[in-house]
């Protein structure tokens, strides 16, 4: 990994939330900085060209500052030989059930961006349109296993062939490091003005399972970085 360039990146894609206050700032050049997922998904080019990108429980937007700044460095002659070219989204929608992060994205793209859309709104009441990707990324634990089941299924119903869900999960067969994970993640959502929420946890064994049998081809791959968490990266294909 290129961390001068990652640092390049994380610099370029956090001045987007400067409009939108100081904590907004702050919080995207952590998210974006520390969290190897955003890094991952950009070196390996697991996102499809010139597609619609929906993130369920997207917070203020910070992906999809991440993916404008990649491409703005590409045009500009800065990015890596060795990461895969950053893909052109045709549309970037956020849905986020909390009103302070959809205001925080408001002030940071503006209310006619050409391609990012930021609404208020419940996962699991929202339509989910024709997109090409889907995102949840540190979310599905919050509801209950039937909600899971009903939300990835019309992920599934909702991707064309070659569509891309792609999700992190916490492994809940991965004992003390799991629940390191889920203490961390409670405290979190309590600073963010959040209830301390029940988990509903399950052993990558059972997300695979559960994804296998919607259709999707499932990759797998650990994605704490150097934190003791039990993280794993989920990339699900729909078969062409």
């Amino acid at each position: 990994m290129s961390r001068p360039f990652v640092q390049t990146l994380v610099n370029e894609a956090s001045h987007t939330f400067r409009p939108s206050g100081t904590f907004a700032y702050h919080y995207a050049r952590g998210k974006l900085g520390l969290d190897t997922i955003f890094h991952e998904m950009l070196r390996r080019g697991l996102l499809p060209e010139g597609g619609r990108y929906l993130d369920l429980g997207c917070g203020q937007g910070s992906l999809f500052a991440w993916l404008l700044a990649a491409r703005r460095l590409h045009d500009q002659g800065q990015w890596p030989q060795n990461w895969a070219t950053p893909p052109v989204p045709r549309q970037l929608r956020g849905v986020e059930l909390m009103q302070k992060d959809v205001d925080r994205a408001a002030l940071a793209f503006g209310p006619q961006h050409p391609v990012v859309k930021v609404e208020q709104g419940d996962m699991n009441a929202v339509d989910f349109g024709q997109p090409d990707a889907i995102f949840i990324l540190d979310a599905l634990h919050y509801f209950s296993h039937e909600q899971q089941r009903e939300v990835l299924t019309r992920i599934r119903q909702a991707l064309p062939p070659g569509g891309v869900f792609l999700t992190r999960i916490g492994d809940a067969s991965a004992g003390l490091t799991h629940h390191i994970c889920n203490g961390v993640d409670r405290l979190v959502t309590y600073t963010r003005g959040h209830r301390l929420p029940r988990l509903y946890c399950r052993s990558l064994k059972d997300w695979v399972a559960e994804l296998e049998r919607l259709g999707f081809e499932v990759e797998t791959e650990p994605m704490s970085g150097r934190k003791p968490f039990a993280n794993v990266m989920l990339v699900c294909r729909v078969p062409h």
